[in-house]
């Protein structure tokens, strides 16, 4: 079995191609409130992102990967671990897919990819995620993966409606249950 792969999506590094698609989301207002984005990306800094992306997980201590469609080796999203702790071994995983992609199995096959390929191969031993409570799909979706509610942080997040909560889900590794 490939570690980042299944049937039908593969997990891979960013490349020069993905250019366009990355600028285009990361300028996407729309997504920056379930985030801490506050102003756009340039090109420039994309480019030199995509160049330096290889880099050591441990040194940078953040790994962004593009979620590609096989059969038409097209990046339909991507997912990221961002805030890994080596000492603690755990990892904050988000997740953003094309619109166009969403709710057609997509996202989980990535979310059970990142955690598949987390824990039996980096054996971190906890992936987390912070998501706005009114994000009912995004909620769904790590529940479906095995997330559990650890908790919720109240009026978490400023959007143009105001204050809304988020909550924090966590995955643990449980030896031989991976």
């Amino acid at each position: 079995m490939k570690l980042l792969e299944d049937g039908r999506i593969r997990l891979r590094a960013p490349e020069p191609e993905d250019l366009d698609t990355l600028y285009r989301w990361e300028n996407d207002a729309s997504y920056w409130e379930s985030g801490s984005t506050f102003s756009p990306y340039s090109r420039y800094a994309l480019k030199r992102y995509i160049a330096e992306s290889g880099n050591d997980f441990y040194e940078r201590r953040q790994l962004r990967l593009m979620i590609e469609l096989k059969e038409m080796s097209v990046a339909v999203g991507m997912i990221d671990l961002y805030d890994f702790d080596p000492h603690h071994l755990r990892a904050g995983v988000g997740i953003l897919l094309d619109g166009a992609y969403r709710r057609k199995g997509i996202a989980a096959g990535a979310l059970t990819l990142i955690v598949q390929y987390t824990f039996a191969f980096m054996k971190i031993h906890q992936l987390y995620a912070h998501i706005p409570q009114t994000n009912t799909p995004c909620l769904r979706l790590f529940e479906r993966c095995g997330f559990e509610t650890a908790g919720v942080m109240k009026d978490w997040l400023s959007t143009s409606g105001g204050y809304v909560n988020v909550v924090a889900v966590s995955l643990i590794r449980q030896d031989g249950n991976i």
